[in-house]
């Protein structure tokens, strides 16, 4: 079970509470995880990734086990942690500004 914590406006948008919580296969990754937040959450596309490119939108950070994944290869392995459901994967808005 893959364990998913989403930014504030995108939980109220999703209308969920605390961790969204995903059955996957593997292998697991971020295009799979994000794929499949979006077909059970339709409300989300576009939301994370844009809808024609499906590259991750500018504001929007995706991070695992402590780490910034969000310019790594969206089809590399989640790390094993996030996999086993012992961290979540972590979807955050980039704070902009001065």
């Amino acid at each position: 079970m893959i364990r998913v914590v989403l930014p504030a406006h995108l939980k109220n948008l999703a209308r969920v509470s605390g961790e969204v919580r995903l059955d996957l296969a593997a292998p697991i990754t971020q295009r799979r995880v994000l794929d499949a937040l979006e077909e059970q959450y339709p409300m989300l596309c576009g939301t994370m990734r844009d809808r024609g490119t499906g590259l991750r939108r500018a504001f929007v950070r995706f991070y695992a086990c402590q780490e910034d994944l969000s310019n790594e290869s969206p089809d590399e392995p989640l790390p094993d942690r996030v996999v086993k459901g012992e961290e979540p994967f972590l979807v955050i808005g980039a704070m902009a500004g001065g």
